[in-house]
């Protein structure tokens, strides 16, 4: 088996259980289970920004949010240290659950210990591939995601909301930012939030 099936193996198990999402959004007039989107959104993006990135980052991408609608937020308290907790639990159910899925196609254990590294983002700023990982998923937190923020937060919120991110962020990665089409409102918050 040549590497490239297994990972396009290990993408349709990771698919078929994001399909299986019952929230859903939609996008000009297409109905899309919301994870599945969110992983196929993660990929596209890495393809660009990373296009010469290793096989087990192309899995971390699409599996970064693989069943999260398991975990639901409001199953924690509603403050900062149940914010945290809940997605320090959600990184850890991720990178377990794609290892289970890695290791039916043929993953090796020490794969399979890298990517729950990768999905829990051990080491960011000191690895180059949790790094990119990262400047990723705030590349498609800023791009698809943060419209919707906005009409649900006070600038305050979320001018601290984009400051956080840009400091998660590699060079690399907010030049990449910078490029992004925005529509005007958000443009002008990220404006302010970086100033």
């Amino acid at each position: 088996m040549t590497n490239n099936s297994r990972l396009q193996q290990v993408w349709a198990l990771i698919d078929a259980e994001n399909k299986q999402d019952p929230n859903q959004e939609q996008v000009d007039g297409q109905v899309w289970p919301k994870e599945y989107l969110y992983s196929v959104r993660m990929s596209a993006k890495q393809a660009e920004f990373a296009p010469n990135a290793s096989e087990l980052l192309q899995i971390a991408c699409r599996a970064q949010h693989i069943k999260r609608w398991h975990i639901p937020r409001a199953d924690y308290p509603m403050d900062r240290a149940g914010y945290k907790r809940w997605r320090t639990d959600l990184g850890a159910f991720h990178g377990d659950f794609t290892a289970e899925l890695m290791a039916k196609v043929g993953y090796s254990d020490t794969e399979q210990a890298q990517i729950k590294d990768l999905l829990l983002k051990k080491q960011l700023k000191r690895d180059s591939e949790v790094q990119t990982l990262e400047d990723i998923i705030c590349l498609v937190f800023m791009e698809f995601y943060l419209a919707d923020f906005a009409q649900r937060h006070s600038e305050a919120k979320l001018i601290s909301i984009i400051q956080k991110t840009w400091g998660k962020m590699s060079a690399e990665g907010q030049a990449a930012a910078l490029q992004l089409q925005l529509n005007k409102e958000i443009s002008e918050l990220v404006g302010k939030a970086l100033q």
